[in-house]
Parts: structure tokens; sequence; C-alpha cells
């Protein structure tokens, strides 16, 4: 969270420095270093903040150290996001933020499946996350195949919901990712595929997969929650 959001949300509780001190039992000075940026917002006081009524988003959250993501339960993290399909499993708020948290699960060898269908719900959702951040760690991690796939399922879907102003900024982001396009054909995080499956999917996936070389059955139809 930035220290600007920070002020904007304690202003909108009617507080001064000083009462939000106190409720946090922190020094005024150090709400202070927070708000005009000197010192960031630690993430660990973020579910603090929020018991106290200072709601934000989760795309404000703070990038973490990958070594964090050892511990991290994908399945957890994306209810805690919102996910409907996992909305029985949410323990708290999100600790992750969605743009990192993209990443890290495309970044994955192997995702559980239900897990990869929550994506492009994630992207459709969070569709105002730091792009720029996003496309630049895809590309180190030669995840541009992955990524661009999982946002053309996020378009197609905001396209049938007739959402024309997430499509809209679905799209750019799609056409600022085909000039990194991959040769090579990539799968949606399921490297352990048998060949027999990955010639079987060469010739029938969807116009989106092969537009991404992406070897996937995933369409649609499939995304019932997103």
């Amino acid at each position: 969270m930035a220290g600007a959001d920070l002020r904007t949300l304690r202003k909108r509780r009617g507080w001064n420095q000083h009462e939000l001190a106190r409720r946090l039992k922190v020094s005024q000075t150090l709400v202070s270093l927070w708000e005009h940026g000197t010192r960031p917002v630690p993430v660990q006081w973020l579910p603090k903040l929020y018991k106290l009524g200072l709601e934000f988003d989760a795309t404000e959250l703070p990038m973490r150290k990958d070594g964090e993501l050892a511990l991290t339960d994908f399945a957890q993290e994306l209810s805690n996001l919102g996910y409907p399909a996992y909305g029985y499993f949410r323990n708290g708020l999100p600790s992750w933020n969605p743009a990192q948290f993209l990443v890290m699960a495309l970044a994955q060898p192997n995702l559980d499946r239900r897990v990869a269908e929550g994506l492009p719900w994630l992207v459709r959702h969070f569709v105002g996350m730091n792009w720029e951040w996003v496309r630049r760690e895809a590309k180190v991690r030669d995840l541009q195949n992955r990524l661009g796939f999982t946002i053309a399922l996020a378009r197609k879907v905001a396209e049938q919901k007739q959402q024309s102003e997430v499509a809209l900024q679905l799209a750019q982001q799609e056409d600022a990712l085909r000039g990194s396009l991959l040769a090579k054909e990539d799968t949606f995080s399921r490297e352990n595929m048998t060949q027999a499956e990955r010639d079987w999917l060469l010739t029938n996936r969807s116009p989106e997969a092969r537009a991404w070389h992406v070897l996937s059955d995933l369409v649609t139809e499939h995304l019932t929650n997103v």
C-alpha cells in the first residue's frame, strides 16, 4: 500500500494521524513516515488496517520476495483474492499482489488445473494490475506465451459478458505481448503431460491456445467461475 493511499483511507474515516496511531498502537511519527513514503507500509500491518475499516485493493500490496513462494498455497491465496470457486476456502486477506501471484502461478511447471482455471478470472477481476511489471517479469521467465493465453481467455469472457471496457484493456495487453511471442510450444503449467497428449493438443486446441503457442484444452466454456 502506498502512503498516499493510507492517507486517503485515514481521512475517509475522519481520523488524524494521532488517532490512527493510537488505534494501531504505534507512534504518530511512524504513521507520518508511512504516509510520506519515507518508509513502506509493512505487509504484516495490512490485516490490522483492514480490521480498522481501511479497506484496500489487493493491487496495492507490495511485491514480496520470490523466496516466500515456497510457503504459498495457491488455492488458498486465490480464494483470499476473491475467486468465487474457492469462496468456501477463504480464511483471511490476500497476502500476494495479484500481479505477482499471476506470474508466480504461471511459472509453476505443474499447477493444479483448478487453480489454472482461476487465472483468467484473476486477470479479468484485477484488470487494473501493474501490467508493465507483469510483462517484464513474464519475459524474464519466458512466460509470455502462457500469459498471453491467460489474457486471451479473460478477454473472450469479458466480450461474452459485454464488458467492453475490460475487454479493450485486455486486448491492449495482448497486443503489447505479441511482439515477444516465443516460437516454442509451451504448456499451460502442465509440463508433466505425456507426448501423446501433446500430439493431440497440437491439432485439437482452441484458436486462442494456437495463437499463443500453448498446448492446452482449456476454453472459456470451462471457466464457469470467471
